[in-house]
C-alpha cells in the first residue's frame, strides 16, 4: 500500500521527467542534437528500464555469434569504474579502470577489442584509429546514449518487469517513455520461464505490440553446468551434498535463487547493492556469515560478474555459476536477422 502512496507522490515529477526527456529525444529525431553515425555496423543493446535486464549476457551472446566472423569489438561507459576517459583493455586491466561487466567480457574473450569510454562517440573513434581492421562494434548499455546513431538496436525487457507495465522515474523505473521502444529493431523478453507457452508468448506481444518492422523475441537464462572456482570446478548436481551462502551484488539475484531452489540445494543469501565495491568490511562480513553457516561442505557462490569485481585472488572458497541467453524457438531467426544486418553493411 505504501508504495503505491509513494508512487502517487511522485508523479508530478515522473511527469517533468519525461517531458524532458521526450524533449531530448525529439531534439536528436529533427537533427537539432547530433546524431553521429559509423562506417561499420554498430549494435546497440539497451533497455528502457532501470535495472537488471539480461545486457551483459546478450552481449556475450552477439560476441559468440561474431568472433568466428568478423573483427568486433565492445564498447561500454564502464559503470563503477575508477578511471576516466577512454581506456582500451589489456594486460594488468582490473574492475577498477574497466567496470566489472567490460572486464568479465575482456577475461572471456581476450581476443576481442574491449573499451570504455563515457563519451560513446569518441569510443569508437579511438577504437577505429587503435584498431583500424575492426568491421563490428557492440554498444554495451546505449540504448538512451543517442550521440551515436547505430545502425541496429536491440531493446530488452524482463519478462517479470515489461516496461510496458512501468512507470517513468522517479515514480517508477523508465529511463524514458514507452515510445523510446520505436527505435528498437527487435526487442527481446529475457528472463523467461522455461514453462512459458506458446499462448503466453502471444499475449506478450500483443501488450508490446510492437511495430511493423520490428520482431519480439524471447530468451531464458541458461546455466552452466558447473561452479567455477580459483582452484576447482564443480558440478551443479553435487550442490545438493553442500550448504551455500550465495553473496549477490546485482539488481536481480532472484532468477540465480530461484535455480538454487529448482535444484533442491541449500543456501543462505547475503545481498550488497547493484554494482557495490566489495572492500575489507563487506568481506569480513561475508567470512563471519560464512563461518556460522552448518554443514560438513560448504562454499560461497557468487555470480560471474560478482566474482571478476570483488572475488578474484581471495582466499575464500569462492565460486561462481556461468550464465548464457538462450533466446527461445526462433533463435535462428534471432541469428539470421543480426547477422545479415552485419553483411550488408
Amino acid at each position: 500500500m505504501w508504495v503505491n502512496s509513494l508512487r502517487k507522490i511522485l508523479y508530478p515529477l515522473s511527469l517533468i521527467y519525461g517531458l524532458i526527456t521526450s524533449i531530448r529525444n525529439r531534439a536528436f529525431d529533427l537533427g537539432i542534437l547530433n546524431s553521429r553515425s559509423f562506417d561499420i555496423p554498430v549494435i546497440a543493446v539497451g533497455n528502457l528500464n532501470v535495472g537488471g535486464t539480461g545486457k551483459s549476457p546478450m552481449i556475450e551472446y552477439l560476441i559468440r555469434l561474431f568472433q568466428k566472423s568478423f573483427k568486433i569489438a565492445v564498447l561500454s561507459r564502464g559503470y563503477g569504474r575508477k578511471s576516466k576517459g577512454f581506456v582500451l583493455a589489456g594486460k594488468g586491466s582490473s574492475s577498477l579502470d574497466l567496470g566489472d561487466e567490460p572486464f568479465q567480457f575482456y577475461r572471456k574473450f581476450e581476443e576481442i577489442g574491449v573499451a570504455v569510454d563515457e563519451k560513446r562517440v569518441h569510443g569508437i573513434e579511438q577504437l577505429k584509429r587503435l584498431k583500424p581492421e575492426l568491421e563490428l562494434v557492440l554498444l554495451d548499455d546505449a540504448f538512451q546514449h543517442r550521440h551515436v546513431k547505430a545502425g541496429f538496436y536491440i531493446l530488452l525487457t524482463a519478462f517479470d518487469r515489461m516496461y510496458t507495465d512501468d512507470l517513468l522515474l522517479p515514480a517508477g523505473n523508465l529511463r524514458e517513455g514507452k515510445r523510446g521502444a520505436s527505435r528498437a529493431d527487435v526487442i527481446v523478453v529475457t528472463k523467461c520461464p522455461t514453462e512459458m507457452t506458446e499462448d503466453d508468448r502471444l499475449k506478450m506481444i500483443k501488450k508490446i505490440n510492437p511495430a511493423a518492422n520490428q520482431k519480439v523475441f524471447f530468451s531464458r537464462i541458461s546455466y552452466g553446468s558447473m561452479v567455477i572456482g580459483r582452484k576447482n570446478e564443480i558440478p551443479v548436481k553435487d550442490l545438493i551434498n553442500w550448504k551455500l551462502l550465495v553473496v549477490t551484488g546485482i539488481a536481480d539475484s532472484m532468477p540465480l535463487e530461484e535455480f538454487l531452489t529448482g535444484q533442491d540445494v541449500k543456501f543462505e543469501k547475503l545481498k550488497f547493492g547493484d554494482h557495490q565495491f566489495i572492500g575489507n568490511r563487506e568481506i569480513d562480513k561475508i567470512n563471519n556469515a560464512f563461518k556460522v553457516l552448518k554443514a560438513e561442505k560448504k562454499m560461497i557462490l557468487t555470480t560471474e560478474k560478482d566474482y571478476v569485481r570483488s572475488f578474484i585472488g581471495t582466499e575464500l572458497p569462492v565460486y561462481y555459476l556461468p550464465i548464457e541467453t538462450e533466446i527461445v524457438e526462433d533463435g535462428e531467426i534471432f541469428n539470421e536477422l543480426i547477422q545479415n544486418y552485419v553483411r550488408q553493411n
